[in-house]
């Protein structure tokens, strides 16, 4: 490493990072972008949703229950949607998603028994009801929990 390799570390750099307050020729001197007074050419601002002493949106707005950090959104997929499957198929999420079957598995896919299913297909999901367990096995399919 010699001097002509020495450059700034990545993200060091800023594009806007032009210097304020450094006289008339500068474009920028005198009151270095602020304007006149007032509260904004001041150091210090307020606070995110400080909105002037009114009281403030989000303390206006009624509140109601609760969210469980906890909750799972789970999708759930009706046995009639795996007839779209050939005969013998390994179904999977991803299977599933190139088909158009599902769109977004959020935190999992959960195969429901509501319809008729009349292929042998070897399922993978997160959870199966029973009903839709009984018919896949039913059919000589397999049920494989991920």
């Amino acid at each position: 490493m010699d001097l002509s390799n020495l450059r700034p570390a990545d993200g060091a750099k800023q594009s806007n990072n032009f210097r304020r307050g450094r006289g008339h020729g500068s474009g920028n001197g005198k009151t270095a972008g602020k304007g006149h007074k007032g509260q904004k050419a001041r150091s210090g601002g307020t606070r995110p949703g400080f909105e002037g002493g009114q009281m403030p949106l989000y303390r206006r707005i009624p509140k109601r229950g609760f969210t469980n950090r906890n909750s799972k959104t789970i999708v759930g997929i009706n046995v009639s949607a795996l007839e779209v499957f050939d005969n013998d198929a390994v179904v999977s999420v991803d299977t599933l998603i190139e088909k158009g079957i599902v769109k977004n598995p959020r935190d999992g896919v959960k195969i429901l028994g509501n319809g008729e299913l009349t292929k042998k297909l070897t399922v993978q999901a997160n959870a199966f009801s029973a009903g839709a367990a009984a018919k896949i096995e039913a059919l000589g399919g397999k049920v494989e929990v991920i």
